[in-house]
């Protein structure tokens, strides 16, 4: 632990259990009010004056929220969130067999969280189809040049021959689709994307590219970029948390040393750069003083990707990592969780989906307020902390 983390997390308190119980309990009472809205509708990505608005099955984001309804019919196995989570796991059965928006990486997001969950828990048929089939159009961005899948955009064009770092959670669900089917493809494909990722998005000081090219001739490393971070050579919060879980995730499926290595550099940098309240803003390059707003939703990602991989890790990391989440997620419950049901429809404030700089190309959408996978993190770095739990990814 360096001098600057030591200081940081000294005298922090941690997340009791008793906190973490009544935190989950009040969030699993607050998926269940908005049943009432968002059984066949969808929440949108982020909220607008603290309160969330319906959506049909189009986002990336919108598995999301069913993640949240499983979670929460994990921790109080209610009959009613079991059917609206069966509801929506054929919701994304149709989005999958009619190709609604489906032309992108985000599968994982989208159907780990959902249908894996689905299939996971209570043994939903409908989940496991539309899953494999979500599975199948993911491999469909695979370029074998460069060895990747590729972000967004038509496949084959120069200006969209790149990956981004977030894709790390995506490739759960082939690992997923192997297991089921017995079919390597998957997993073969995931693993090339994972050791292309790594070695290329981590910088030399182990900050973190959000965005990055390859060459679509030889497929060779082009260069790094940004989208959504502040300027290019800036470590964007919620990329370097999608670091922290994707290295997790990245040692839990292959066991290769280094990326358990890879995931200490990039926690450490992430801690080195928090605030003293441990809730980013949400570019690293800010830091208190600065008037930027937060992004609430990288610290419960960033969590959840350091419970994740203290079950790898010998007995002392472990502790070391559990007692940073558990610091973390004390100042997410205590600072920035919803806290009255007429506050807002959604579970933790002060997250910011993209901001808009001088640098990047990203449009300004959901600054400052609830977005989605926030919530849905928090209700997974809870579950986490109190239970055992058997992870969607």
């Amino acid at each position: 632990m360096s001098e600057k983390i030591e200081t940081l997390l000294k005298g922090k308190p941690e997340l009791s259990e008793e906190r973490c119980r009544e935190a989950m309990d009040f969030a699993v009472k607050q998926v269940k009010e908005n049943l009432k809205e968002f059984t066949n509708d969808f929440k949108k990505a982020y909220s607008e004056d603290g309160f969330y608005k319906p959506t049909p099955n189009v986002n990336w984001t919108t598995g999301f929220w069913t993640g949240q309804i499983w979670l929460a019919y994990e921790w109080n196995k209610d009959e009613p969130l079991k059917e609206a989570g069966l509801i929506q796991a054929k919701s994304f059965l149709d989005r999958i067999e009619n190709k609604v928006e489906v032309d992108h990486h985000d599968m994982g997001f989208l159907y780990s969280t959902s249908c894996v969950a689905a299939y996971k828990l209570v043994g939903d048929e409908t989940g496991k189809e539309a899953a494999i089939k979500a599975a199948d159009q993911l491999i469909t961005r695979f370029q074998p040049v460069g060895e990747f899948i590729q972000a967004w955009g038509p496949m084959n064009q120069p200006e969209n021959y790149r990956f981004i770092i977030d894709c790390l959670l995506n490739l759960p669900l082939l690992y997923w689709a192997t297991d089921e089917t017995g079919d390597r493809k998957y997993r073969d494909i995931a693993e090339k994307h994972i050791h292309t990722a790594i070695s290329n998005v981590i910088r030399e000081d182990y900050s973190t590219w959000h965005t990055f090219f390859m060459n679509m001739e030889t497929g060779a490393p082009d260069h790094g970029s940004t989208c959504q971070g502040y300027r290019d050579g800036s470590a964007w919060a919620r990329g370097q948390a999608w670091g922290i879980y994707g290295c997790a995730m990245a040692y839990r499926y292959t066991k290769r040393p280094e990326y358990m290595e890879d995931f200490k550099h990039v926690t450490g940098y992430f801690l080195e750069h928090l605030p003293s309240d441990l809730v980013p803003y949400w570019d690293l390059e800010f830091g208190e003083g600065s008037g930027e707003p937060r992004d609430s939703s990288s610290a419960s990602i960033a969590a959840c990707g350091m419970l994740e991989m203290a079950k790898y890790l010998d007995k002392e990391d472990a502790a070391y990592y559990t007692s940073i989440a558990g610091k973390i997620m004390e100042s997410v419950v205590e600072n920035y969780s919803v806290k009255d049901l007429k506050e807002s429809n959604g579970l933790v404030l002060h997250s910011t989906y993209s901001k808009k700089s001088p640098y990047n190309t990203c449009t300004p959408e959901g600054v400052d307020e609830c977005n989605i996978w926030g919530d849905y993190f928090y209700m997974e770095a809870l579950t986490r902390l109190s239970t055992d739990w058997n992870p969607y990814w």
